[in-house]
């Protein structure tokens, strides 16, 4: 079983816009909404590959409710806490307009007080004992320690899990200098640290690191593993939306992971559920088939290391 972590549940909304004018009243035409937070996608893609997949997040209102009940409807196993206010939403503008197509708002979610993240720190280390492999991935509720993500990935280790992290902001700095299995971060989280370029962030990463990962969009995605590097990308013709495809492309790389596939073919597998999210029209989401029809057509490159 593979446990995703996602602390900070959201629903996530398409809303569908004409046009969108400053100072002005703008009418929504259309919404569809989905269970959503990052680490809710990373389920929802490993169910979708037949993974056997676990979801624990901090679920608050009639929003956490509701989340999670669209996830159990799909077959994954729910836990994790419940907290006082309500889980957020994030909102996805749609429009012919491409200034404004693909804007995402975000609502900040419930407060998480040290009480409740102790609780749920408790309710992860729990779970880790039946888990083969550990994902968490996305932003924490406010109120959570800057070290939220750390003590989670301290938890993983200490049971002697392999964690797969996907974070940003606050909570990856303090994780940067710890030892665990893998990371993915955009270009734009791996810049920030100070490495100058995408090569160097994979090397200073893999100091510590096991299996990094780092995309940047269009361009895809460069893996390293092993002492080895490899880059991987494939070519769609129509892309629907982008939201969730680092989430997605997350859930490929633990399910190459978990089926014990050497560095190549983790990155095939990565590429092409990040890729098979972008035909999909579910935020987040990926149909088995479109992975199947993208993999053969993913061109990986080995590369040197360090270079």
């Amino acid at each position: 079983m593979i446990l995703s972590i996602c602390p900070n549940p959201s629903i996530d909304t398409y809303a569908w816009l004409e046009q969108l004018e400053s100072g002005q009243v703008n009418r929504i035409g259309k919404l569809q909404e989905y269970p959503g937070g990052k680490g809710t996608h990373v389920a929802m893609a490993l169910k979708e590959l037949g993974v056997d997949a676990n979801l624990l997040g901090i679920w608050a209102g009639y929003s956490g409710s509701w989340i999670r009940q669209k996830c159990e409807e799909t077959g994954i196993a729910c836990g994790g806490i419940t907290v006082s206010g309500t889980s957020r939403k994030c909102y996805t503008f749609r429009s012919q307009d491409d200034r404004f197509n693909n804007t995402e708002l975000l609502e900040p979610g419930p407060e998480l007080s040290q009480s409740s993240y102790a609780r749920f720190r408790d309710v992860c280390y729990h779970q880790f004992p039946q888990s083969d492999l550990i994902c968490i991935s996305g932003s924490w509720p406010q109120g959570a320690p800057a070290n939220a993500c750390a003590g989670i990935i301290e938890l993983a280790e200490s049971a002697g899990k392999k964690i797969i992290v996907d974070c940003s902001g606050a909570q990856l700095t303090p994780i940067i200098k710890q030892r665990f299995f893998g990371i993915h971060l955009n270009e734009t989280e791996a810049l920030a640290l100070g490495a100058g370029n995408i090569e160097n962030a994979l090397a200073m990463l893999s100091r510590h690191v096991e299996l990094v990962a780092i995309t940047k969009g269009a361009d895809g995605l460069w893996l390293s593993y092993n002492d080895q590097v490899v880059h991987a990308n494939v070519d769609i013709e129509h892309v629907i939306s982008t939201v969730g495809s680092g989430d997605c492309l997350t859930a490929g790389m633990a399910y190459a992971v978990h089926k014990g596939f050497e560095l190549e073919d983790i990155a095939r597998y990565a590429v092409a559920c990040g890729a098979a999210n972008c035909l999909f029209e579910g935020i987040g989401q990926l149909k088995i088939d479109d992975v199947e029809s993208l993999l053969p057509n993913v061109k990986v490159k080995v590369m040197a290391y360090g270079s």
